[in-house]
């Protein structure tokens, strides 16, 4: 029985790929690194300063610094949500669904509280979730589970008693491994990403999502 619910968040409960896609192109660039819209999807999910080492190892630059390019991304990325932030469709139903079930529901995201902050400003859903937890309190981000296991932690229950809903192959792989139960949201980005079939279930949005899937798990 579901006794808990974790969302991710970017590219799940807010379309802001697009936005960590122009930040991050806009800012690479600038240091030599050739960045595209395709080669975006290698490190989607992961934690900026993970994004930023991945492109140094390929592309190395003198300078700005790794963490400053980093501040940079995450600065532009807000001003981008503030500016351009959008839910995805379904997002205020299935909050209001696991609330109306007595079900806590908690955030788990890659990125920094700062950009956790302005999500959930730009859609006013803060008051909905029991916990809000970020992996730059880890030492890892996602795929490891570290991220998943303090959040079930925070929740009090058992990861099997715990459901997950997540947008990227990287947040599945974070989730399955930390033994909690996994329904995928596919970014299109990504969608034919192989890993998905590890998921307990896939639905093309949360809109999608129905009443009778607690049944399954």
């Amino acid at each position: 029985m579901i006794k808990g619910v974790i969302f991710d968040m970017d590219g799940l409960l807010i379309n802001s790929e697009p936005l960590w896609q122009e930040a991050e192109i806009e800012t690479f660039t600038k240091v030599g690194v050739p960045l595209t819209k395709e080669m975006t999807k290698e490190t989607m999910g992961l934690r900026v300063d993970e994004v930023v080492e991945h492109w140094f190892s390929r592309y190395p630059w003198k300078e700005p610094s790794k963490k400053e390019i980093g501040e940079k991304i995450i600065k532009r990325v807000i001003e981008l949500i503030k500016n351009k932030g959008m839910a995805r469709k379904g997002v205020k139903e299935i909050i209001g669904f696991f609330t109306n079930q007595n079900i806590p529901i908690a955030i788990a995201s890659s990125s920094q509280m700062e950009i956790i902050d302005a999500v959930l400003e730009k859609l006013s859903i803060r008051q909905h979730f029991k916990v809000i937890y970020s992996a730059e309190n880890e030492p890892y981000g996602k795929p490891h589970p570290g991220v998943y296991i303090t959040t079930v932690k925070k929740l009090n229950i058992n990861p099997e008693q715990c459901l997950a809903f997540e947008d990227s192959p990287n947040g599945v792989l974070a989730a399955k491994a930390a033994k909690v139960k996994c329904i995928a949201v596919p970014d299109e980005m990504v969608k034919d990403n192989k890993t998905f079939s590890i998921a307990d279930m896939v639905i093309d949005s949360l809109r999608d999502f129905r009443s009778e899937y607690l049944k399954q798990f």
